[in-house]
C-alpha cells in the first residue's frame, strides 16, 4: 500500500506546480476547520459515481483520474459502493501510476471515500441476497437488526470492515477523508434517539481508526439531511452531529468534513436557514464555518442536467462561456465551500472542467445577486 496521507507541505507543493490556477484562486484551505486547515485543496474535485461496472469504464476512469492529477485537481471522491468497488480501484490504479512516474506524491492528494450502503464486489452477483448473507451476515460483520431499508448500515463493525476493503481497493495505508454515507437513510426506520446513538458509536470507532493511522479525518456525506427544513423526517442538525463527535472524540475530535449536494438546482446549503448554532438560525455553510467543519459540494452538474438550460441572468452574472462552466463556477464560488465535485469519466471532461479553475471565483457581492433574481 502507498504510505502517508495528504499534508500541508505536500498539498502546498502540488499547488505551486500550477501557478496560473493558484493565482486565480483555484486552491483553498479549509481554514476554519482546525484539523485540515493547512491542506490546500482544489476548488474542483473529481467524482466517480457514474458509469457502468465494466472494464472499458475502468480504463476511462483510470485515465481521467491520472489526467486530473496532472492538471491541477488534487481532490478525488468515491465510495465503496460506486460501481461495485471499481471506482475505488480505479483511483488506486491512477494514483499508483502517477506516483510511480514521479508526476505526483501521495502527500499531495486528498482522497475521500464513503461507506454505509451494502456493496457488491466488482459485478452484480447472480443472487444478491445470498451474496450479502454469506459475505456479511453469516460472517458476523452485520447484525440484520442494524440494517435500514435492507441496504444501509452504519454499525461500527460494518464500517470498520468497509474501511479495510477501501484501503485495499485504493492501495492506501491512510484514507484522507472517510464519510459515513447518507446516514439520514436510517431515520426512515429508527427513532431519532436511536439514530444519534448509532452515529455516536460510529464516530467512536472512527476516532480509533484515526489513532490507528487508517484514516486522517471523517465526516458525513449526505443527500437530503442538510437540505431540508427543520422538522422533516430526514433533517439532520449539524450542531447535533458535531456534538456527537465531541462525545466520541473529545474537543480534539476528527469530524472535520461534511458533503452535501450544492448546485444551481440544489442551493439550499446557502439559501436555506435550516440550521441552529447556539440557538441562532443560519444556513448549513454558515453553521459549518462556526463549528469548524469543511464543506464539500457534490452533484455540481446534477448528473449532467446543468450542462444546458442555465438562465441568461445566471450566465451574465457568472460570466463564463458554457452552461457547464457556469454551473461549476456557481458552486465553487459559494462562500465557505472548499471543493465542488464534478463527475469526470473521460479525459476530455477533465481538460474542459479544469479550465474553470483559471477563472477567479465570482465575487460574493455579485454571486449573491443570483438569490435576489426572480
Amino acid at each position: 500500500m502507498l504510505p502517508g496521507h495528504a499534508t500541508a507541505q505536500g498539498t502546498a507543493g502540488y499547488r505551486e506546480r500550477f501557478p496560473q490556477l493558484w493565482e486565480a484562486g483555484h486552491f483553498r484551505r479549509p481554514e476554519q476547520a482546525p484539523g485540515p486547515a493547512e491542506l490546500w485543496m482544489s476548488s474542483i474535485g473529481l467524482g466517480t459515481y457514474l458509469g457502468e461496472p465494466d472494464d472499458s469504464t475502468d480504463r476511462e476512469y483510470t485515465a481521467a483520474i491520472a489526467t486530473a492529477l496532472r492538471s491541477g485537481i488534487n481532490v478525488l471522491d468515491t465510495a465503496i459502493n460506486y460501481r461495485h468497488q471499481r471506482s475505488e480501484r480505479n483511483i488506486g490504479a491512477a494514483l499508483r501510476q502517477v506516483i510511480d512516474s514521479g508526476e505526483a506524491k501521495r502527500q499531495e492528494v486528498v482522497v475521500c471515500t464513503k461507506a454505509g450502503y451494502l456493496s457488491f464486489d466488482g459485478e452484480l452477483p447472480a443472487d444478491p441476497r445470498a451474496y450479502f448473507k454469506s459475505e456479511y451476515v453469516d460472517s458476523g460483520v452485520i447484525d440484520p437488526a442494524q440494517l435500514a431499508g435492507g441496504m444501509h448500515c452504519m454499525a461500527p463493525a460494518y464500517l470498520e470492515n468497509q474501511i479495510e476493503r477501501s484501503r485495499s481497493n485504493l492501495d492506501l495505508e491512510t484514507i484522507d477523508v472517510f464519510y459515513v454515507h447518507n446516514p439520514e437513510s436510517q431515520l426512515a426506520e429508527v427513532p431519532r434517539e436511536v439514530f444519534h446513538e448509532r452515529l455516536r458509536e460510529a464516530f467512536a470507532m472512527l476516532e480509533k481508526q484515526v489513532k490507528a493511522g487508517k484514516i486522517a479525518y471523517y465526516g458525513v456525506a449526505t443527500w437530503s439531511a442538510f437540505r431540508l427544513a427543520e422538522g422533516a423526517r430526514d433533517y439532520v442538525g449539524l450542531e447535533e452531529v458535531e456534538g456527537l463527535a465531541r462525545e466520541a472524540g473529545g474537543d480534539g475530535h476528527h469530524f472535520c468534513f461534511v458533503q452535501l449536494p450544492f448546485s444551481l438546482a440544489m442551493p439550499e446549503g446557502f439559501a436555506l436557514a435550516n440550521q441552529r448554532v447556539e440557538k441562532q438560525k443560519m444556513s448549513l455553510l454558515a453553521a459549518a464555518a462556526k463549528l469548524g467543519i469543511a464543506v464539500v459540494g457534490s452533484a455540481t452538474l446534477y448528473q449532467g442536467h446543468l450542462t444546458q438550460g442555465v438562465p441568461e441572468f445566471v450566465r451574465r452574472i457568472l460570466g463564463l462561456h458554457t452552461d457547464a462552466e457556469n454551473a461549476i463556477q456557481f458552486s465553487r464560488s459559494a462562500p465557505g465551500l472548499i471543493t465542488a465535485l464534478v463527475g469526470m469519466l473521460q479525459r476530455e471532461h477533465v481538460v474542459g472542467n479544469v479550465k474553470v479553475g483559471l477563472a477567479a471565483p465570482t465575487a460574493r457581492e455579485e454571486w449573491s445577486k443570483l438569490f435576489t433574481k426572480s
